[in-house]
């Protein structure tokens, strides 16, 4: 098994030229060689909280599981944190702080990486809003588009400002920083605003669970806030018949999109994206721009 060396630690990778996605012909090796291009953008926003994986290890057609717990031979410098489930259980994950760890959990076929919205340093500290707009049958990403502007405008009313990315699958998320926030704060917030827009506009908003309802609406998920669930990270491959990336979005590119087409990144074009864009969520990584929610 070949080992290669990332920042001074020795990783073990195998079967680089697997095809992880049959519909494009994209292998393994080109996965870890994403994962390595965008790390310098990706990793302040896993870095420092826990990481839950998706895991193919025959490509996105074959098996696939939702693993939060280190895996089998996690290496020493890999950082674990322990953390209090709501179940009272104390649990371990790992965390994606570094170079070397992204490309040791990209190998061991971690497709997609997500977080909570609180650090596993200040679990009760929630640090981000996220709302993740989701379009029901009839509707699409362009329609999440109408109704992120719509959210961008509502949510500056009370000093908030958020940034946008693509889901990577169907929608989209909107991000806001906070200050002295709970994740439960963060989710009575964030229904109090989608109820809001439901109201405004029933015809297109949906605020509540019920799946039988979002026929011809774009689905405002607030429960994204609570402290039990998680998010795409920005920049996370998807395990999707074809490899898209939860990619960051300028407003302008969401005020002018005409088809779902438009927002659809993938693996290969994302990197001279960032080269040519820049990090477009960058103002959710400024302390000086995080929000107090209202109260």
């Amino acid at each position: 098994m070949p080992i290669t060396e990332v920042e001074g630690r020795r990783i073990k990778v195998s079967h680089l030229e697997r095809v992880f996605w049959p519909e494009t012909g994209t292998t393994k090796g080109e996965l870890l060689h994403y994962y390595a291009s965008v790390a310098e953008a990706l990793l302040p926003y896993v870095s420092g909280r826990p990481v839950s994986f998706v895991r193919t290890p025959d490509g996105v057609d074959g098996q696939r599981f939702f693993q939060k717990r280190p895996p089998a031979g996690t290496p020493a410098w890999v950082t674990v944190a322990e953390h209090v489930r709501s179940s009272g259980e104390l649990m371990e994950q790992v965390q994606v702080d570094d170079l070397p760890t992204l490309m040791w959990a990209a190998n061991l076929a971690c497709v997609e990486l997500h977080t909570p919205q609180w650090r596993s340093a200040e679990p009760d500290v929630a640090d981000r809003l996220v709302l993740d707009l989701d379009p029901g049958p009839g509707r699409t990403v362009v329609d999440c588009c109408r109704v992120a502007l719509l959210l961008r405008e509502r949510l500056a009313r009370d000093g908030i400002e958020v940034c946008a990315k693509t889901s990577g699958s169907k929608g989209l998320h909107l991000l806001a920083a906070l200050r002295e926030a709970t994740s439960a704060g963060a989710a009575r917030y964030a229904k109090r605003v989608a109820q809001e827009l439901e109201a405004a506009h029933p015809d297109l908003v949906i605020s509540r669970m019920t799946r039988a309802d979002r026929a011809g609406r774009v689905f405002i998920d607030w429960s994204q806030n609570s402290a039990k669930k998680t998010t795409a990270a920005p920049y996370t491959v998807r395990a999707r018949p074809t490899p898209t990336v939860s990619a960051p979005l300028s407003w302008a590119e969401i005020a002018a999109a005409h088809t779902p087409e438009e927002l659809v990144f993938t693996l290969d074009s994302l990197p001279p994206r960032l080269s040519t864009e820049g990090d477009l969520l960058a103002p959710l990584l400024d302390p000086v721009r995080a929000a107090l929610l209202p109260r």
